[in-house]
C-alpha cells in the first residue's frame, strides 16, 4: 500500500482499493441516475458482509448486471437469474439477486413518478448534503431519522435490502451526508463543494 502524509478516516486504511474509494468516491455528492442505482444495489449486496468484499467485486457486478442498467435488469428472465447464481464474481445469494431485479423495477417506478430517482432520494436531506462534524468513528451513527424515513419509504415502494443501516451507508456513499471525520483531508474538501 502506498504511503502519504494525508490524514484519512481510519476505516479506509488497509488497502489501496479502499483508500482510492475513500479519496475519490465516498461522500462525493452524487446525482447520476445510474450511479445512484449502482450504489443502492451494492449497499444492499453488502448486507451481512464487509464493504471491502463488495468493493473488490464491483467490476464484476458491473459486468454481471449490464452496467447497472435498471431497464435491462428489470426485465431479467429466470434464465438470466440462474446464470447470476453461478457467477463467482458476485455474491451468489438468491435473495439479493432477486432483490436487484425487484429494486430495478421499483427504481423505474420512482423515476416515472418523480421525474428522476435523484430528485426523489435527495429529498430525504432537503436537496443538499448534511454537513456533519464527527471527531471519531464512535461518533458516526449506524442510522439517523433521515435514514429511517428513507428506509420506510423505499420499503413501501417495494425496494428490498434497504434497512435503515443500509440507507445510512448509502447516504454516506452518495454524499447525502458528509461523514468524513474532521481530521480527514476529504472533510473540508467536500464541505466547500456544492
Amino acid at each position: 500500500m502506498k504511503k502519504d502524509s494525508k490524514k484519512r478516516c481510519p476505516w479506509c486504511l488497509g488497502s489501496d482499493n479502499y483508500v482510492a474509494y475513500h479519496d475519490e468516491g465516498w461522500g462525493v455528492p452524487l446525482h447520476d441516475e445510474r450511479m445512484l442505482f449502482e450504489l443502492l444495489i451494492l449497499e444492499g449486496a453488502q448486507a451481512g458482509l464487509s464493504w471491502s468484499t463488495i468493493l473488490n467485486k464491483r467490476h464484476n457486478y458491473r459486468k454481471a448486471f449490464d452496467g447497472f442498467d435498471a431497464r435491462k435488469i428489470a426485465r431479467y428472465s429466470d434464465r438470466k437469474i440462474a446464470s447470476l447464481l453461478v457467477d463467482a464474481g458476485i455474491v451468489r445469494n438468491r435473495l439479493k439477486i432477486a432483490a436487484t431485479v425487484q429494486n430495478a423495477q421499483a427504481f423505474l417506478a420512482v423515476q416515472k413518478e418523480f421525474g428522476s430517482f435523484d430528485r426523489y432520494i435527495w429529498n430525504f436531506v432537503g436537496g443538499k448534503t448534511i454537513q456533519n462534524a464527527r471527531r471519531g468513528m464512535k461518533d458516526v451513527p449506524a442510522c439517523t431519522p433521515e435514514s429511517d424515513a428513507m428506509s420506510k419509504d423505499l420499503k413501501k415502494r417495494g425496494f428490498k435490502f434497504v434497512g435503515t443501516t443500509i440507507c445510512y451507508a448509502y447516504m454516506q456513499a452518495t454524499g447525502m451526508v458528509n461523514d468524513h471525520l474532521l481530521q480527514c483531508f476529504r472533510h473540508q474538501q467536500l464541505r466547500v463543494r456544492r
